[in-house]
């Protein structure tokens, strides 16, 4: 019995998705109106997570931060069977992680993190970054096969969100390194279309290039699912990180300070991809 925890966008495209393909799925969210939607989309709504724990030997967190699934494993926790498998997909912090992991008892805690947005939780073509040990990745297999197009098991727990940090950092510096040459072509006389041609027949093409700008910053739709203030959120986990680390990464630092002094232009709830409109005055 698969549970899903957190009936969100992503939650909720996830909980639509293993309905789909013949799963059995219980869900909890604190919002009544999230588990209302979980049941529109097949799932059946649980009234505590106690109630979940008791009935699912998998269960997946979609949460937004750390100290939420902080503050729901201090609830969950005692509740969960033994055997059970937790498979944390939010963009959580590694420390967290790690210290879930290190509690459980009679239980695994398993990080995943995944990229796609909703669209690709409800395809099925999210890529998913794991951290933990390889058996109970193993055993997640028929779940993470209906899930998602690709996964990747990096290492032990916590690995798995320090990719996804990372990966999501890298996006960030290529929405704004994209959008800088698109002014830079623009002032030479060459078309951001003819620009992404060029780039993406090159070296200098990414993600950014070959699926963002064709899919929502040409086209004007800017209708990611992903917002300005998450992506504000896990570029600062990467200074935090490197921070934790001791280390100094100058470059992330700049790419940081973009993201940050946009918000005079972006607000938190403007689609991420909108960063392209931000032109920076300062140096950062």
């Amino acid at each position: 019995m698969i549970g899903v925890i957190g009936c969100g966008a992503m939650g909720g495209a996830m909980i639509a998705r293993l309905v789909e393909k013949g799963h059995e799925v219980h869900c909890y969210d604190a919002m009544p109106e999230a588990r209302a939607r979980a049941e529109a989309n097949g799932g059946r709504a649980c009234e505590s997570l106690a109630e979940l724990a008791q009935t699912c030997d998998q269960i997946i967190l979609s949460l937004p931060k750390a100290d939420i699934v902080t503050s729901v494993m201090a609830d969950l926790a005692s509740h969960v069977r033994a055997g059970t498998i937790i498979l944390d997909t939010s963009t959580s912090e590694p420390d967290t992680t790690k210290a879930h992991a290190a509690a459980a008892v009679g239980y695994t805690f398993l990080d995943g993190p995944v990229s796609g947005g909703p669209g690709g939780a409800r395809a099925g073509t999210m890529t998913m970054v794991l951290g933990g040990p390889a058996e109970a990745i193993d055993a997640l297999r028929p779940v993470l096969n209906d899930l998602t197009a690709k996964t990747v098991h990096v290492g032990p727990a916590g690995a798995g969100h320090a990719a996804k940090i990372a990966n999501n950092l890298l996006c960030a510096a290529n929405l704004v390194l994209v959008s800088e040459m698109a002014r830079l072509a623009d002032s030479n006389g060459i078309s951001l279309e003819s620009l992404l041609q060029g780039v993406n027949a090159g070296s200098g093409r990414s993600g950014v290039s070959e699926v963002n700008f064709p899919k929502w910053i040409l086209n004007e739709g800017y209708d990611s699912g992903f917002t300005m203030g998450l992506m504000r959120k896990d570029v600062g986990l990467a200074t935090k990180l490197a921070t934790q680390c001791g280390l100094n990464l100058p470059a992330t630092k700049a790419i940081v300070a973009i993201w940050e002094n946009s918000r005079a232009l972006l607000e938190d709830s403007a689609d991420f991809n909108e960063i392209f409109k931000y032109e920076a005055t300062e140096n950062v």
